[in-house]
Protein backbone atom coordinates (compact mmCIF):
# COMPACT_ATOMS: atom_id res chain seq x y z
CA UNK A 1 0.00 0.00 0.00
CA UNK A 2 1.38 3.39 -1.00
CA UNK A 3 2.23 5.75 1.85
CA UNK A 4 0.00 8.78 2.21
CA UNK A 5 1.89 12.01 1.56
CA UNK A 6 1.62 14.90 4.03
CA UNK A 7 3.03 18.43 3.86
CA UNK A 8 3.92 19.68 7.33
CA UNK A 9 3.93 23.42 7.88
CA UNK A 10 7.20 23.87 9.78
CA UNK A 11 7.54 27.12 11.68
CA UNK A 12 10.96 26.36 13.12
CA UNK A 13 9.41 25.75 16.54
CA UNK A 14 9.32 22.62 18.64
CA UNK A 15 5.64 21.79 18.03
CA UNK A 16 5.71 21.63 14.23
CA UNK A 17 9.10 19.90 14.33
CA UNK A 18 7.76 17.10 16.53
CA UNK A 19 4.59 16.96 14.41
CA UNK A 20 6.75 16.03 11.43
CA UNK A 21 8.46 13.26 13.42
CA UNK A 22 5.17 11.90 14.79
CA UNK A 23 3.78 11.61 11.27
CA UNK A 24 6.93 9.83 10.15
CA UNK A 25 6.40 7.37 13.00
CA UNK A 26 2.82 6.85 11.84
CA UNK A 27 4.03 5.83 8.39
CA UNK A 28 3.36 8.94 6.34
CA UNK A 29 5.64 10.27 3.62
CA UNK A 30 6.51 13.64 5.13
CA UNK A 31 7.53 16.82 3.34
CA UNK A 32 8.54 19.87 5.36
CA UNK A 33 7.49 23.34 4.21
CA UNK A 34 8.06 26.75 5.75
CA UNK A 35 5.69 29.45 4.59
CA UNK A 36 7.36 32.78 3.97
CA UNK A 37 4.55 35.11 4.84
CA UNK A 38 6.15 38.14 6.34
CA UNK A 39 9.17 40.40 6.05
CA UNK A 40 12.76 39.66 5.22
CA UNK A 41 14.63 40.14 8.48
CA UNK A 42 18.00 41.65 9.12
CA UNK A 43 20.30 39.80 11.52
CA UNK A 44 19.18 41.82 14.55
CA UNK A 45 15.50 41.12 13.91
CA UNK A 46 16.26 37.45 13.37
CA UNK A 47 17.94 37.29 16.77
CA UNK A 48 15.17 39.20 18.53
CA UNK A 49 12.10 37.69 16.90
CA UNK A 50 12.77 34.02 16.42
CA UNK A 51 9.12 33.80 15.40
CA UNK A 52 7.20 31.75 12.89
CA UNK A 53 7.58 33.94 9.84
CA UNK A 54 11.12 35.10 9.19
CA UNK A 55 14.53 33.88 8.15
CA UNK A 56 15.33 32.46 11.59
CA UNK A 57 12.34 30.14 11.28
CA UNK A 58 13.58 28.93 7.91
CA UNK A 59 17.03 28.01 9.24
CA UNK A 60 15.65 26.21 12.30
CA UNK A 61 13.12 24.29 10.20
CA UNK A 62 15.77 23.38 7.62
CA UNK A 63 18.00 21.90 10.33
CA UNK A 64 15.11 19.88 11.78
CA UNK A 65 14.17 18.53 8.33
CA UNK A 66 17.76 17.47 7.73
CA UNK A 67 17.83 15.73 11.12
CA UNK A 68 14.61 13.84 10.28
CA UNK A 69 15.77 13.08 6.74
CA UNK A 70 12.75 14.61 5.01
CA UNK A 71 12.54 16.87 1.93
CA UNK A 72 12.24 20.56 2.83
CA UNK A 73 11.03 23.58 0.88
CA UNK A 74 10.29 27.25 1.44
CA UNK A 75 7.12 28.54 -0.20
CA UNK A 76 6.40 32.23 -0.68
CA UNK A 77 2.93 33.32 0.43
CA UNK A 78 3.74 36.98 1.11
CA UNK A 79 1.12 38.32 -1.33
CA UNK A 80 -1.65 36.18 0.18
CA UNK A 81 -0.59 37.16 3.69
CA UNK A 82 -0.62 40.86 2.89
CA UNK A 83 -4.04 40.72 1.21
CA UNK A 84 -5.80 38.36 3.61
CA UNK A 85 -4.18 39.18 6.93
CA UNK A 86 -2.32 42.49 7.08
CA UNK A 87 -4.85 44.51 5.08
CA UNK A 88 -7.72 42.99 7.07
CA UNK A 89 -5.89 43.73 10.35
CA UNK A 90 -5.44 47.40 9.45
CA UNK A 91 -8.97 47.89 8.08
CA UNK A 92 -10.57 46.45 11.21
CA UNK A 93 -8.64 48.75 13.54
CA UNK A 94 -9.35 51.77 11.34
CA UNK A 95 -13.07 50.99 11.65
CA UNK A 96 -13.02 50.76 15.43
CA UNK A 97 -12.93 46.96 15.67
CA UNK A 98 -10.38 44.64 17.25
CA UNK A 99 -9.30 41.92 14.79
CA UNK A 100 -7.75 38.51 15.34
CA UNK A 101 -5.20 38.16 12.52
CA UNK A 102 -4.18 34.62 13.54
CA UNK A 103 -7.69 33.35 12.72
CA UNK A 104 -7.56 34.98 9.29
CA UNK A 105 -4.06 33.62 8.69
CA UNK A 106 -5.14 30.10 9.61
CA UNK A 107 -8.16 30.07 7.32
CA UNK A 108 -6.86 31.91 4.27
CA UNK A 109 -3.09 31.37 4.27
CA UNK A 110 -1.97 28.43 6.41
CA UNK A 111 -4.86 26.36 5.13
CA UNK A 112 -6.39 27.76 1.95
CA UNK A 113 -3.14 28.72 0.22
CA UNK A 114 -0.90 25.98 1.60
CA UNK A 115 -3.50 23.24 1.09
CA UNK A 116 -4.07 24.20 -2.55
CA UNK A 117 -0.37 24.17 -3.32
CA UNK A 118 0.14 20.93 -1.39
CA UNK A 119 -2.65 19.14 -3.25
CA UNK A 120 -1.18 20.45 -6.51
CA UNK A 121 2.09 18.65 -5.77
CA UNK A 122 0.35 15.38 -4.97
CA UNK A 123 -0.01 15.54 -1.19
CA UNK A 124 -2.98 13.94 0.54
CA UNK A 125 -2.86 16.04 3.70
CA UNK A 126 -1.34 19.08 5.33
CA UNK A 127 -0.35 19.07 8.98
CA UNK A 128 0.55 21.64 11.62
CA UNK A 129 1.84 21.73 15.18
CA UNK A 130 -1.37 23.16 16.63
CA UNK A 131 -2.60 21.85 19.98
CA UNK A 132 -5.89 20.55 18.62
CA UNK A 133 -7.26 17.38 17.08
CA UNK A 134 -9.29 16.72 13.92
CA UNK A 135 -12.02 14.07 13.97
CA UNK A 136 -14.83 12.97 11.69
CA UNK A 137 -18.03 12.76 13.70
CA UNK A 138 -20.88 10.26 13.48
CA UNK A 139 -22.88 12.79 11.44
CA UNK A 140 -20.13 12.69 8.80
CA UNK A 141 -18.84 16.19 9.49
CA UNK A 142 -15.27 17.02 10.41
CA UNK A 143 -14.62 19.01 13.56
CA UNK A 144 -11.76 20.33 15.62
CA UNK A 145 -11.54 18.78 19.07
CA UNK A 146 -9.81 20.28 22.09
CA UNK A 147 -6.27 19.10 22.71
CA UNK A 148 -5.46 16.93 25.71
CA UNK A 149 -3.81 19.90 27.41
CA UNK A 150 -6.18 22.74 28.28
CA UNK A 151 -3.35 25.22 28.91
CA UNK A 152 -2.13 25.01 25.31
CA UNK A 153 -5.42 24.36 23.52
CA UNK A 154 -5.55 26.30 20.22
CA UNK A 155 -8.99 25.32 18.92
CA UNK A 156 -10.35 28.88 19.33
CA UNK A 157 -8.17 30.13 16.46
CA UNK A 158 -9.20 27.23 14.20
CA UNK A 159 -13.01 27.58 14.24
CA UNK A 160 -13.07 29.08 10.75
CA UNK A 161 -11.65 26.08 8.86
CA UNK A 162 -13.93 24.56 6.22
CA UNK A 163 -15.05 20.96 5.90
CA UNK A 164 -12.87 20.54 2.82
CA UNK A 165 -9.83 21.89 4.66
CA UNK A 166 -10.42 19.71 7.71
CA UNK A 167 -10.82 16.58 5.60
CA UNK A 168 -7.21 17.07 4.45
CA UNK A 169 -5.76 18.11 7.82
CA UNK A 170 -3.72 16.25 10.43
CA UNK A 171 -2.84 17.65 13.88
CA UNK A 172 -0.78 15.01 15.68
CA UNK A 173 0.47 17.29 18.48
CA UNK A 174 -3.02 17.68 19.97
CA UNK A 175 -2.82 14.22 21.53
CA UNK A 176 0.11 15.23 23.77
CA UNK A 177 1.02 17.75 26.45
CA UNK A 178 3.63 20.44 25.86
CA UNK A 179 5.98 18.65 28.25
CA UNK A 180 5.68 15.42 26.26
CA UNK A 181 6.38 17.28 22.99
CA UNK A 182 9.54 18.87 24.41
CA UNK A 183 10.65 15.46 25.74
CA UNK A 184 10.23 13.93 22.27
CA UNK A 185 12.33 16.77 20.81
CA UNK A 186 15.08 16.30 23.41
CA UNK A 187 15.26 12.54 22.79
CA UNK A 188 15.51 13.19 19.06
CA UNK A 189 18.31 15.67 19.65
CA UNK A 190 16.45 18.56 17.99
CA UNK A 191 18.09 21.93 18.59
CA UNK A 192 14.65 23.54 18.91
CA UNK A 193 13.68 21.39 21.93
CA UNK A 194 14.00 24.35 24.32
CA UNK A 195 13.02 27.09 21.88
CA UNK A 196 10.47 29.43 23.53
CA UNK A 197 6.98 29.71 22.07
CA UNK A 198 6.29 32.77 19.92
CA UNK A 199 3.76 34.95 21.71
CA UNK A 200 3.07 38.08 19.73
CA UNK A 201 1.48 38.85 16.38
CA UNK A 202 4.35 37.96 14.08
CA UNK A 203 4.27 41.07 11.93
CA UNK A 204 4.13 43.48 14.92
CA UNK A 205 6.79 42.04 17.25
CA UNK A 206 7.02 45.24 19.32
CA UNK A 207 3.21 45.21 19.89
CA UNK A 208 2.92 48.83 18.71
CA UNK A 209 -0.12 48.24 16.49
CA UNK A 210 -0.85 51.92 16.05
CA UNK A 211 2.62 52.70 14.70
CA UNK A 212 2.43 49.71 12.37
CA UNK A 213 -0.95 50.80 10.99
CA UNK A 214 0.07 54.42 10.46
CA UNK A 215 3.26 53.38 8.65
CA UNK A 216 1.69 50.68 6.48
CA UNK A 217 -1.76 52.16 5.80
CA UNK A 218 -0.08 55.52 5.08
CA UNK A 219 -2.58 57.41 7.19
CA UNK A 220 -2.29 59.74 10.15
CA UNK A 221 -4.79 58.70 12.81
CA UNK A 222 -6.53 61.80 14.17
CA UNK A 223 -7.04 62.52 17.84
CA UNK A 224 -10.62 62.62 19.10
CA UNK A 225 -12.78 62.85 22.18
CA UNK A 226 -13.24 60.54 25.13
CA UNK A 227 -16.94 60.68 25.97
CA UNK A 228 -19.42 59.27 28.43
CA UNK A 229 -22.22 57.19 26.90
CA UNK A 230 -24.43 60.32 26.64
CA UNK A 231 -21.78 62.11 24.56
CA UNK A 232 -20.36 64.35 27.30
CA UNK A 233 -16.72 65.07 26.44
CA UNK A 234 -14.26 64.17 29.21
CA UNK A 235 -10.90 64.30 27.46
CA UNK A 236 -8.83 63.74 24.33
CA UNK A 237 -7.72 60.36 22.96
CA UNK A 238 -4.72 59.60 20.73
CA UNK A 239 -6.71 57.93 17.94
CA UNK A 240 -9.19 55.06 17.96
CA UNK A 241 -6.64 52.44 16.89
CA UNK A 242 -5.01 52.76 20.33
CA UNK A 243 -8.05 51.38 22.16
CA UNK A 244 -10.22 48.29 22.55
CA UNK A 245 -13.37 47.47 24.52
CA UNK A 246 -12.56 46.53 28.11
CA UNK A 247 -9.30 48.52 28.22
CA UNK A 248 -8.52 50.12 31.58
CA UNK A 249 -4.87 51.10 31.30
CA UNK A 250 -3.04 53.75 29.28
CA UNK A 251 -6.13 55.91 28.91
CA UNK A 252 -4.51 59.07 30.28
CA UNK A 253 -7.69 60.04 32.13
CA UNK A 254 -7.77 61.25 35.74
CA UNK A 255 -11.34 60.58 36.81
CA UNK A 256 -10.71 59.88 40.48
CA UNK A 257 -12.07 56.35 40.05
CA UNK A 258 -11.47 53.39 37.74
CA UNK A 259 -12.98 53.72 34.27
CA UNK A 260 -12.98 51.48 31.22
CA UNK A 261 -13.48 51.66 27.45
CA UNK A 262 -17.04 50.52 26.78
CA UNK A 263 -17.24 51.30 23.07
CA UNK A 264 -15.62 52.89 20.01
CA UNK A 265 -17.54 55.14 17.61
CA UNK A 266 -15.53 55.42 14.39
CA UNK A 267 -18.13 57.61 12.65
CA UNK A 268 -17.66 60.38 15.21
CA UNK A 269 -14.08 59.42 16.18
CA UNK A 270 -15.12 58.95 19.82
CA UNK A 271 -13.95 56.49 22.46
CA UNK A 272 -16.72 55.80 24.96
CA UNK A 273 -15.80 55.57 28.64
CA UNK A 274 -17.85 54.09 31.46
CA UNK A 275 -17.87 52.25 34.76
CA UNK A 276 -16.68 48.66 35.01
CA UNK A 277 -20.25 47.37 35.31
CA UNK A 278 -21.08 48.92 31.94
CA UNK A 279 -18.64 46.68 30.07
CA UNK A 280 -20.61 43.52 30.90
CA UNK A 281 -23.07 42.18 28.31
CA UNK A 282 -25.81 39.56 28.42
CA UNK A 283 -25.88 38.99 24.65
CA UNK A 284 -24.00 39.44 21.40
CA UNK A 285 -24.63 39.14 17.67
CA UNK A 286 -22.18 37.47 15.30
CA UNK A 287 -21.84 37.31 11.52
CA UNK A 288 -19.51 35.63 8.99
CA UNK A 289 -20.43 32.33 10.61
CA UNK A 290 -18.66 29.03 10.03
CA UNK A 291 -20.34 25.88 11.34
CA UNK A 292 -18.14 22.90 11.93
CA UNK A 293 -19.51 20.04 14.08
CA UNK A 294 -23.06 20.90 12.96
CA UNK A 295 -24.44 22.10 9.65
CA UNK A 296 -26.17 25.04 11.37
CA UNK A 297 -28.17 25.57 14.57
CA UNK A 298 -31.77 24.36 14.53
CA UNK A 299 -33.97 26.36 16.87
CA UNK A 300 -32.24 27.29 20.11
CA UNK A 301 -29.06 25.39 20.92
CA UNK A 302 -26.89 25.36 24.02
CA UNK A 303 -23.14 25.86 23.79
CA UNK A 304 -20.14 27.00 25.77
CA UNK A 305 -18.95 30.21 24.11
CA UNK A 306 -15.47 31.76 24.18
CA UNK A 307 -15.29 35.44 23.22
CA UNK A 308 -11.48 35.68 23.16
CA UNK A 309 -8.55 33.29 23.15
CA UNK A 310 -7.91 33.52 26.91
CA UNK A 311 -11.61 33.45 27.87
CA UNK A 312 -12.47 30.28 29.80
CA UNK A 313 -15.92 30.23 28.22
CA UNK A 314 -19.49 30.82 29.36
CA UNK A 315 -22.71 28.89 28.79
CA UNK A 316 -25.16 30.43 26.34
CA UNK A 317 -28.16 29.86 24.10
CA UNK A 318 -27.68 30.45 20.36
CA UNK A 319 -30.22 30.89 17.58
CA UNK A 320 -29.98 32.09 14.00
CA UNK A 321 -31.37 35.56 13.27
CA UNK A 322 -30.58 35.53 9.54
CA UNK A 323 -28.84 33.45 6.91
CA UNK A 324 -25.43 34.55 8.22
CA UNK A 325 -26.14 36.05 11.63
CA UNK A 326 -26.75 34.53 15.05
CA UNK A 327 -27.64 35.83 18.50
CA UNK A 328 -25.90 34.45 21.55
CA UNK A 329 -27.55 34.99 24.96
CA UNK A 330 -25.38 34.21 27.96
CA UNK A 331 -26.62 32.70 31.19
CA UNK A 332 -24.59 35.33 33.07
CA UNK A 333 -23.21 38.63 31.72
CA UNK A 334 -19.69 38.41 30.26
CA UNK A 335 -17.01 41.09 30.28
CA UNK A 336 -15.82 43.04 27.24
CA UNK A 337 -17.71 41.65 24.26
CA UNK A 338 -15.48 43.17 21.56
CA UNK A 339 -16.56 43.87 17.96
CA UNK A 340 -14.17 42.24 15.51
CA UNK A 341 -13.14 39.43 17.81
CA UNK A 342 -14.36 35.86 17.33
CA UNK A 343 -17.00 34.06 19.35
CA UNK A 344 -16.45 30.30 19.22
CA UNK A 345 -19.12 27.81 20.26
CA UNK A 346 -18.19 24.48 21.85
CA UNK A 347 -20.31 21.36 22.11
CA UNK A 348 -18.38 19.45 24.74
CA UNK A 349 -14.82 19.08 23.47
CA UNK A 350 -15.74 19.88 19.87
CA UNK A 351 -15.95 23.20 18.05
CA UNK A 352 -19.54 23.54 16.87
CA UNK A 353 -18.78 26.75 14.99
CA UNK A 354 -18.19 30.43 15.45
CA UNK A 355 -18.28 33.87 13.91
CA UNK A 356 -17.21 37.49 14.11
CA UNK A 357 -18.70 39.62 16.90
CA UNK A 358 -20.71 42.59 15.61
Amino acid sequence: MEKKKVVVGMSGGVDSSVAAWLLQEQGYEVIGVTMQIWQDEDSLQTEENGGCCGLSAVEDARRVAAKLGIPYYVMNFKRDFKEKVINYFMEEYLHGRTPNPCIACNRYVKWESLLKRSLDIGADFIATGHYAQVEQLSNGRFAVRRSVTAQKDQTYALYNLTQEQLSHTLMPVGAYTKGQIRTFAEKLGLLVADKPDSQEICFVPDKDYARFIEENAHVKIPEGNFVWTDGTVIGKHKGIIHYTVGQRRRLGLSMGRPVVVTGIRPDTNEVVIGEEKEVFSQALHACRLNWMAIERPVGEMRFLAKIRYAHEGAMCTVHMTGTDEAECIFDEPVRAVTPGQAVVFYDGDYVAGGGTIL
